[in-house]
């Protein structure tokens, strides 16, 4: 990098403070902070809503897996995705944004003491904001590890200037400043992209290579296969089921975005533009990742450094700057998203429960506990950060695909499917027993059982293991003791149909219980 390239980094942090700012005066309350009022417009929630599914990951650990595998890289990863959303953007969508309009919460897990029970809220609350703090931590180690490769700062100095550019935006201005950063970081990454995918079709020219004769060279030799490695069959349908739990509101901040439109039907269509971003954009993304073997000589085994050596080596002054701050608008844009979501979670459901006076917070407390509460949220994610690379989290992609993809299913199988009438018969039983029993199935199938196997249990079995279990435990347990109160028919009822179209926006204190609102249909 020269100065040219640190302009247009520093320039770059500078606008999304400056965002982070200007949001501050649309923040007034905790439904402003968390929800954007339910006021955000569908296409801004739809673009928010794709960029805060990206991080720096895709830049090496997926990277890694384009260069040495090919197009499964798609195949296994955002298609999946984009079909997953697309299902959930009329499965989940409007039920979710149902949450807000009609049960009046802001934490996305705050309708699961009324759905099931305190213990089961407390339980998937805990477990979901840990699960985070590690996925975090693994999205700052990513970005860290792409500033280090082209900056020659530390992975830990990395951390910190990353994590703390977000902290500040994301802690003054909420959603709104998430959602509208996202909105510039998109366009960015439109242009990056765009320019990394010219400077490789025109490199692959210079060498007389086309692009339909590239995937018959050497070095991409079964590189457009589909399914190859450890990414086979089972994996992809295993990554297709967690992926439309986690995308559509699994992972908590994709369901923000969906609370955050005016209606069910924006929510709707917030889903389909974000899908249908999922299945057109990574491929002009994973292009220049496909063609890398081509072009540089990874000098990792995982080939996790092979797009930023090809980005150093093609393009010019400028550019190059450019590329780097898309990489950074994808990991910040989906860790401020989590730092809000999580903030979410802790003040509306946890707080509440640990501290009589959490309960009394008014608006302005409520507000400050969320400020404060998403920046000890990143600071303890960067804290993991510096540990992603140790011998308890192995590398960056591990604890993508491994942990986060293999712990999402207990997590969120009780959260996502307690939304659906068919599954009203499964109460807290069936919810804390799929959530615990899948936990558990990670750690046999992951650590002893993968002990005694030479070679260890397949990635496939890995991460789908833990969300069959977690699926099977939750229906069979509703059919055999079913705990579908008249209390708990109506919190369904209530997401599953519409008002008059009068529904506020508004979101009462934590301390009113939801309760009070539900009442069982006459």
């Amino acid at each position: 990098m020269n100065s040219l390239d640190w302009a247009v980094l520093i320039g770059y942090f500078g606008v999304m403070v400056a965002i982070g700012v200007w949001s501050h005066k649309r923040v007034d309350n905790v439904s402003d902070f968390f929800t954007a009022g339910g006021k955000m417009p569908w296409w801004l929630s739809g673009i928010s809503h794709h960029m805060s599914g990206y991080s720096a990951v895709m830049f090496t650990g997926y990277a890694g897996i384009a260069y040495t595998y090919g197009v499964t890289s798609f195949v296994t990863w955002s298609f999946p995705i984009a079909l997953g959303i697309a299902i959930g953007s009329k499965l989940f969508a409007p039920r979710i944004n149902r949450l807000r309009s009609r049960l009046h919460v802001a934490s996305p897990l705050e309708y699961l003491k009324n759905r099931y029970d305190l213990k089961t809220q407390q339980a998937l609350a805990w477990s979901g904001m840990l699960l985070k703090i590690v996925d975090v931590g693994a999205k700052w180690a990513a970005i860290a590890t792409l500033l280090s490769v082209f900056t020659g700062v530390s992975l830990n100095q990395g951390i910190l200037i990353t994590g703390t550019i977000t902290a500040v935006y994301c802690t003054i201005g909420g959603l709104w400043a998430d959602a509208l950063t996202e909105l510039g970081q998109f366009v960015i990454q439109l242009l990056a992209g765009v320019a990394m995918f010219i400077a490789v079709i025109m490199k692959l020219n210079d060498k007389g290579i086309g692009f339909l004769d590239a995937w018959d060279r050497p070095e991409l030799q079964g590189h457009g296969e589909p399914l190859v490695g450890p990414y086979g069959t089972v994996f992809l349908l295993a990554f297709l089921f967690i992926k439309l739990f986690e995308y559509n509101g699994g992972m908590l901040n994709q369901a923000q975005r969906y609370m955050a439109t005016a209606t069910p039907r924006e929510a709707e269509r917030s889903a389909r533009l974000s899908a249908v971003l999922w299945l057109v954009w990574p491929v002009v993304l994973f292009f220049p990742m496909w063609m890398s073997p081509l072009l540089v000589e990874s000098q990792k085994t995982d080939g996790s450094d092979s797009y930023g050596l090809m980005t150093e080596q093609l393009l010019p002054h400028g550019l190059l700057g450019l590329v780097i701050v898309g990489f950074f608008s994808h990991t910040m844009a989906m860790c401020s998203s989590d730092a809000n979501a999580i903030a979410a979670v802790f003040t509306r459901d946890v707080a509440p429960v640990l501290s009589k006076q959490a309960r009394a917070w008014g608006e302005r407390s409520g507000l400050i506990a969320a400020r404060v509460t998403t920046v000890v949220f990143l600071g303890l994610s960067m804290a993991v950060a510096t540990q992603v690379n140790s011998p308890t989290f192995k590398d960056i992609i591990t604890v993508v695909i491994k942990w986060v993809a293999g712990l999402m299913g207990p997590i969120a199988i009780p959260m996502m499917l307690g939304l659906l009438r068919p599954f009203r018969r499964s109460g807290p039983t069936a919810a804390l027993t799929s959530w615990s029993m899948g936990l558990l199935a990670f750690w046999l199938v992951n650590y002893p059982i993968s002990w005694q196997i030479e070679g260890g249990v397949p990635l496939q079995y890995q991460v789908s293991i833990p969300l069959a279990v977690s699926l099977i435990l939750y229906i069979l347990i509703g059919f055999i003791k079913p705990e579908d109160t008249p209390e708990r028919l109506a919190v369904v009822e209530r997401i599953n149909t519409d008002d008059d179209g009068t529904a506020a926006a508004a979101v009462p204190a934590p301390a009113e219980p939801v309760e009070d609102t539900v009442r069982v249909k006459e």
